[in-house]
């Protein structure tokens, strides 16, 4: 992917997550979001696709690059963070983070974050708990994570396309987030699955997920 695109990308998909948790009605924060997760957890999960960044790039000199593609960070973060309880209060922790203001705590991460990558160079080492990376590699991964929570909240607020505030500025997102998924698909099993239903031939089996 290129850089100009995968900037682009993370700065719709900022934006989007912003308008979208800006929406959230003051009485739906505690309302179902996602599994065993709240609104404001779930928003606070989504948080955390920027978060990561400037804590990551705050680590010093990690060491030389690990991870050279997106697609080799899902395949790590699964085999050493795939436990299903501490993703749980993870995003819990991040809900409760969000303060009585969520809207506006999260809409001064996304200005914080995005002025902070704007100034940072492409070969920045972000030091991910799964190996080091240069920032515009991990981006796609941000992107992909924004994207398809943000969905999530909208689809738990029962936000439907044509009230989705966001949905067109998240576009160059969602390109980054489908490429990337799609690269992911490929190294995995369901490479075959997700040829046969990209050219028609069968439904995608409700089971398959590459996060």
């Amino acid at each position: 992917m290129e850089s100009g695109s995968v900037r682009e990308a993370f700065a719709a998909a900022a934006e989007a997550f912003s308008i979208t948790v800006g929406a959230v009605p003051a009485n739906a924060w505690d309302a179902p979001g996602l599994g065993e997760w709240t609104v404001r957890d779930l928003t606070g999960h989504c948080g955390r696709s920027l978060l990561t960044v400037e804590t990551y790039l705050d680590v010093g000199d990690p060491g030389p690059v690990s991870l050279h593609h997106a697609v080799e960070y899902y395949p790590a973060v699964r085999a050493a963070y795939g436990d299903p309880e501490a993703l749980v209060e993870r995003g819990r922790a991040a809900g409760r983070a969000l303060g009585p203001d969520p809207a506006a705590t999260v809409a001064a991460a996304v200005a914080r974050v995005t002025d902070r990558v704007d100034a940072t160079d492409d070969d920045a080492p972000v030091a991910t708990p799964v190996g080091v990376m240069r920032l515009v590699d991990y981006l796609p991964t941000r992107v992909l994570e924004l994207v398809v929570h943000r969905r999530d909240i909208t689809g738990a607020l029962g936000i439907i396309a044509s009230e989705d505030l966001g949905a067109t500025v998240e576009r160059p997102g969602v390109q980054v987030a489908a490429l990337l998924a799609a690269g992911i698909a490929v190294q995995e099993p369901a490479a075959l699955d997700l040829l046969l239903a990209l050219t028609g031939r069968r439904p995608l089996p409700p089971t398959i997920t590459v996060v």
